[in-house]
């Protein structure tokens, strides 16, 4: 700590300050302004650069190379992924999901079945875009089972959120490996080995406590949906399922590829290649176009639309992911990333922890878990250059695990899941609230073993 000291200047200081002020500028811009993260992360960039003292036209400069690389490096991806979770939604491939494997489930073993739904639905969807999905399944469910709503609820919530915040193609992570340089494979597979037993964990286990401490929840009567919606024509299981794991199993070829074959072997070129998350999930829309739409029944002209709608939804996600992109560059370029990989070497403080503190604190302050991914990522950012693609990979991860750290007030996903479940705002905070923050601290508590395992 001696050290430390004597190595800190009042130019760290400065840098040190001028970040927590540009935080809290995002911060109250957001939670209190309701301003759009958008706006909020440009006001802020603008605020860090000039208290951090760089020029006018480097500022502007930064904060453009940050958003163009982001948008370059995970816009399309993102696209892809709505396009894949467009086309599940409207060719009533979902629905043949649910219906394949709750037609399985027994009572006891609902629970779990709707977190495997939540899981697979969860994989090529947004957060928000697959929770408006699941909830009419989930009351119906629960109607007709006659099982409490919390015990089918929370292992729904969080089959999404744990694939929302750990495995890519989700924004988060994706952005995140994009700003710290790291293996979307590798980041796929350990976000899954860290993900199962965390879903287990935070979703049909936890799900029993929440029943208990809500037995009595019930939604408005006018979201209980009386039947499902039909589709006249849908794909089959098997052809939705292929499908939907399609990019997941090609990526993680490529990570396998990567760790067991040498780089000159052919066959680890083509994984290469075939594993990218471009083409993978290029490839997945493909074929989902004839699996998923083509079997529903779609001429040309519906899957055009089908394709065409999945694209607006998700333009303000890509602007704020982008704009995420241009604080973090702006970080970098001030040379905060630098004093914080100082202070983390000089106090021996684990990168994965540290990364895992920042996108907590950050969470806690927005609400946002994206724009606490996209932080985070951008001030630890210099701490990941001196770290192994494993460990690279797993900050990914960790990071990810703290932007789900207690969801409450200042989170839109808050909102959704009180209305949408009847429940009121102290019922809310003792079940979704508590939920992510189990998913959070298990998820960092399997990502500091391995880390020091691997």
């Amino acid at each position: 700590m001696t050290a430390l000291a004597a190595g800190w200047t009042g130019h760290d200081t400065r840098l040190i300050g001028a970040t927590l002020v540009a935080i809290a500028l995002i911060v109250v811009l957001i939670t209190k302004a309701k301003l759009h993260p958008l706006l909020a992360l440009i006001l802020g960039s603008g605020l860090l650069g000039l208290a951090a003292g760089m020029p006018v036209d480097k500022l502007i400069k930064s904060f453009g190379t940050g958003v163009g690389t982001t948008v370059a490096s995970v816009g399309v991806l993102i696209a892809l992924g709505a396009m894949l979770g467009k086309l599940l939604a409207d060719s009533g491939g979902a629905e043949q999901i649910v219906d394949t494997i709750l037609a399985k489930a027994g009572k006891r073993t609902l629970p779990w079945a709707m977190a495997l739904v939540a899981a697979l639905i969860g994989l090529p969807m947004f957060f928000e875009i697959g929770l408006v999905m699941l909830i009419p399944v989930v009351l119906l469910v629960a109607k007709r089972s006659g099982r409490p709503l919390m015990l089918l609820g929370i292992p729904a919530l969080a089959g999404l959120s744990v694939l929302h915040g750990l495995v890519p193609p989700h924004p988060g992570p994706l952005a995140a490996a994009g700003a710290l340089n790291a293996n979307v494979g590798l980041t796929l597979a350990l976000g899954l080995l860290v993900g199962i037993p965390t879903l287990i964990i935070a979703g049909p286990l936890f799900g029993r406590l929440a029943a208990r401490m809500v037995p009595d929840a019930a939604p408005p009567a006018r979201l209980i949906p009386e039947a499902e919606e039909k589709h006249e024509h849908r794909p089959s299981f098997r052809a939705t399922l292929s499908t939907v794991l399609l990019p997941v199993v090609l990526m993680l070829g490529k990570a396998l590829a990567d760790i067991l074959l040498g780089k000159e072997n052919e066959a680890r070129r083509i994984l290469d290649f075939i594993g990218d998350p471009l083409v993978a999930l290029l490839a997945a829309v493909l074929v989902g176009m004839f699996t998923l739409g083509k079997a529903a029944g779609f001429d040309r002209a519906r899957l055009s639309g089908t394709i065409s709608e999945a694209l607006p939804p998700i333009a303000g996600i890509l602007l704020i992911v982008g704009a995420g992109g241009g604080f973090k560059q702006t970080l970098v370029d001030a040379g905060v990333g630098d004093v914080i990989t100082g202070l983390a070497t000089g106090a021996s403080l684990s990168p994965l922890l540290l990364g895992w503190l920042v996108a907590v604190a950050i969470r806690l302050a927005t609400g946002s878990a994206t724009v606490a991914t996209v932080s985070a990522a951008g001030i630890v950012a210099p701490l990941a250059a001196t770290l192994d693609p494993t460990h690279g990979a797993l900050l990914v991860l960790a990071i990810g695990a703290g932007s789900l750290f207690f969801s409450h007030v200042n989170d839109a996903g808050f909102w959704l899941v009180k209305e949408y479940f009847g429940l009121t705002v102290g019922q809310t905070l003792k079940t979704w609230s508590l939920m992510e923050t189990v998913i959070s601290v298990v998820a960092i508590a399997l990502i500091l073993p391995l880390g020091a395992l691997l």
